[in-house]
């Protein structure tokens, strides 16, 4: 969620950051500016008529001690008691007008977190505006695999050594969907193994959290309300509460300190998780794309920094580095590709994609994804820490990155790693949790 302040200050840099992101929200923006207006009007009006409505209750107070006063002194108190009267029908108006405004003042306030929470996250001032075709290449790792013979697709390699079912995958649970078998499973858990024993020596936390989450997950993250139409949702037969299986680590880590407020001096807070993830989307049918490089299931290791705000653009590079070491470590050729403002998902300021080649694909694929959503995520959290030296609460800084998927590790690991006899090189790191295993030939 952005910051009101900003909008209300500067609202056409708002607007020219979004159209950098090739969003046109200028009449959500002319909106909220509208609405904020007339609910800190509403606010006022019921400050103040609150405050009239105490005012006559003192006074009634004094009436009826003057009243009580001038009974014992056997004067007329008619006067008197025409202004309890007056003042008490006018409490009346008062309480009816206070509760009307309460009434419009929570609608309004609904329909401005909407609007509020449909706008997409700011992107940071040095990013190009546009597209993906202004992403911008920083640095290649190692040279591109070269054959002398002709390589096999990963689809037929994995089906002549016993790697991957497709047909029982897609038997069990539709298409877009695979079935590890044999040392194809061994090989995705050394993987996962990989990572995660990478993370650890690297001193971040492992969770292991839910996959069935609540619906403010989302909403936290950014994905909700934009993309709830893109997750698998869970009807609860006992009641009318939203969940949903989470597309991403992202969604469950960002909310783990939802609504709290941490101690400045436990920050940075460095997690990373393992989940399967769950995605609506099919996948492309290109030809290229067969396989398991898109699916609707697919294992992840994903990394999270909760941080203050002047330490997340170093924090932002740890990740970066941390994931090209990952792919390093495999033995790929990689890049590093710094995204324009528009190929940057909604919720993030920047982002850096670690891309490698699967030679059957014929160009580069991401395998990581590492964003700094900087406190827009907090904010829809409501996530703070508070500042040591004012002992006032600010919104922290939240960042993610993949570290790493395996859906397009895996194939660019089998169709770079085959050699002529349709046998495969286990990459060296992984061969300690393969009990030494060197190269997979077919039984």
């Amino acid at each position: 969620m952005l910051d009101i302040k900003k909008i209300k200050e500067n609202p056409q840099a708002v607007k020219d950051g979004l159209h950098a992101k090739e969003v046109d929200c200028d009449a959500t923006v002319d909106k909220i500016l509208v609405m904020e207006e007339k609910i800190r009007s509403l606010k006022t009006s019921t400050e103040t008529q609150t405050a009239q409505k105490n005012k006559l209750s003192k006074e009634n107070g004094k009436l009826f001690g003057q009243k009580k006063a001038a009974e014992k002194r056997g004067e007329d108190t008619a006067a008197i008691q025409a202004q309890i009267d007056a003042n008490s029908a006018e409490s009346v108006r008062l309480d009816q007008a206070i509760a009307d405004e309460a009434e419009e003042l929570k609608t309004l306030q609904g329909e401005f977190r909407t609007l509020m929470l449909s706008l997409p996250n700011l992107p940071d001032p040095d990013l190009k505006p546009g597209g993906k075709e202004n992403n911008e290449p920083l640095r290649y790792f190692g040279e591109p695999h070269k054959f002398d013979f002709i390589p096999k697709h990963h689809v037929d390699l994995c089906l002549d050594l016993g790697l991957i079912d497709y047909e029982r995958g897609v038997k069990l649970a539709g298409a877009g969907n695979w079935m590890y078998t044999g040392m194809g499973a061994r090989l995705e858990w050394a993987l996962l193994n990989y990572f995660i024993d990478s993370h650890l020596a690297d001193g971040y936390d492992f969770i292991l959290p839910p996959h069935m989450l609540e619906y403010q997950c989302g909403e936290t993250a950014g994905q909700f309300p934009k993309f709830a139409d893109e997750v698998y949702k869970i009807a609860n037969p006992t009641d009318d509460r939203v969940h949903y299986m989470l597309p991403t680590a992202e969604a469950a880590l960002a909310s783990i300190y939802r609504d709290e407020i941490l101690s400045e001096a436990d920050l940075p807070k460095k997690f990373f998780a393992y989940t399967p993830c769950f995605r609506r989307e099919a996948g492309s049918h290109r030809a290229d794309e067969r396989g398991m490089v898109r699916g609707h299931q697919f294992n992840k290791v994903e990394m999270f920094q909760f941080t203050r705000p002047e330490d997340s653009d170093a924090a932002f590079d740890e990740l970066v580095t941390k994931a090209e070491n990952l792919v390093k470590g495999l033995g790929f050729h990689f890049r590093t590709v710094k995204l324009a403002a528009g190929d940057c998902s909604a919720s993030m300021a920047r982002t850096y994609d670690i891309e490698i080649q699967i030679p059957s694909m014929n160009g580069y694929k991401e395998v990581s994804s590492v964003s700094n959503a900087r406190d827009y995520q907090a904010r829809r959290g409501n996530i703070r820490f508070r500042r040591e030296a004012t002992g006032k609460p600010e919104f922290l800084h939240t960042l993610n990155g993949s570290g790493l998927a395996t859906s397009r590790i895996f194939p660019a690991m089998v169709e770079q790693n085959q050699r002529a006899d349709g046998s495969i090189v286990v990459p060296e790191v992984l061969r300690k949790y393969l009990g030494g295993l060197e190269i997979i030939t077919k039984k």
